[in-house]
């Protein structure tokens, strides 16, 4: 989703920003009262708004490194006189925790509750959880968050839990805070629909006072470059106010559709078409298709690239192993289903 756009905002976020742009403002003003705001929907002490979920996830980590301690915050990322280690459950490993070794520390892989236990030391900064996982996801290690944060509390080691793929809907992010998970990163951008460049850092109060201290517009901060201006923090809230109260169900019912729909015009075309299990928590609609590329001569590569040129411009995935396409059914306007079905049919009809 990220290199496509992430989302659309809606018209009433691009006013909010719009109006936020006109004045000059005291930026920690702004911080505190959309960051109460927030954290009042998030359920926890504190929240604030960073360069999106990885740029919260950064800027978390070096919180729980540094703690308010300014001398700290500038030395990063030397970690003398700091914790140096940072634990992850192996199979949570993923491309985003770039975003915590950002910070110099060292990666410790656990595997086993008896594993965790022994690398819970006084060495021992953070934890990083992926949120989202379940006991019958594939690359999950049996540790459950409850679990963890039974171990960690005892060692008084803040677990921050990666919320990105956690929406929707936003019942999930308070029932985290409800765990008393001390730091939670959520995209801004995607489901919510607010600016790609924000995002949601939410969790004790004093983590996110440290978080501050790290990130623009302290000049001599590691976070620094993660700079979140002020029509982002209000299009971020403005957005956030709005997703909480939505109906899940019913968005959840109307993909639902979709991808029914999606499946039965491309049947009627002979294409195989199938429902994809979902990812972990999330409820994410995909239908994959595939064909006999000799009777239609027509490739995987083709059709994606003539999907990707057309009017409108439809950008799909490639399946695993480049075998077919997948559509995927997320923050769908209703009647794209039928856009899709009418191009894929423009496009068979001449295979």
């Amino acid at each position: 989703m990220t290199t496509i756009g992430a989302s659309k905002m809606s018209e009433e976020v691009h006013a909010a920003m719009a109006e936020a742009s006109r004045d000059y403002v005291y930026l920690e003003e702004v911080k505190d009262a959309v960051g109460e705001r927030i954290a009042k929907l998030c359920g926890t002490e504190a929240a604030m708004v960073p360069s999106g979920a990885a740029g919260g996830i950064a800027i978390g980590t070096y919180a729980c490194l540094t703690g308010e301690d300014v001398a700290k915050v500038r030395r990063l990322p030397d970690l003398t006189g700091m914790k140096t280690e940072v634990v992850i459950q192996k199979r949570h490993r993923n491309g985003y925790d770039h975003a915590v070794r950002s910070a110099g520390v060292k990666i410790i892989d656990v595997e086993t509750k008896d594993q965790l236990a022994n690398a819970l030391t006084s060495n021992c900064a953070m934890m990083y959880y992926l949120g989202g996982s379940s006991h019958d996801w594939e690359w999950e290690t049996p540790i459950p968050l409850d679990e963890c944060l039974a171990l960690t509390k005892k060692a008084g080691v803040p677990v921050l839990v990666d919320a990105a793929n956690m929406l929707p809907g936003w019942s999930n992010i308070p029932k985290l805070a409800a765990q008393g998970v001390d730091l939670i990163a959520v995209s801004g951008g995607k489901h919510i629909r607010g600016p790609q460049s924000a995002g949601i850092l939410a969790g004790r109060k004093d983590l996110i006072r440290a978080a501050w201290l790290n990130s623009s517009p302290h000049s001599d901060s590691q976070g620094r470059g993660m700079k979140v201006n002020r029509e982002e923090m209000i299009g971020l809230w403005v957005a956030l106010e709005r997703y909480a109260k939505l109906d899940f169900d019913a968005i959840d019912r109307e993909s639902e559709r979709q991808a029914a729909y999606l499946i039965e015009q491309f049947s009627k075309l002979g294409l195989k078409a199938e429902k994809l299990p979902f990812d972990r928590t999330r409820r994410v609609h995909r239908v994959k298709i595939t064909w006999d590329e000799g009777k239609f001569r027509l490739t995987v590569k083709e059709v994606e690239q003539k999907l990707r040129d057309g009017e409108p411009r439809i950008v799909v995935l490639r399946a695993g192993g480049g075998q077919g396409l997948e559509f995927t059914v997320f923050m769908n306007d209703a009647g794209d289903e039928k856009i899709a079905a009418r191009r894929m049919r423009e496009i068979f009809s001449k295979g």
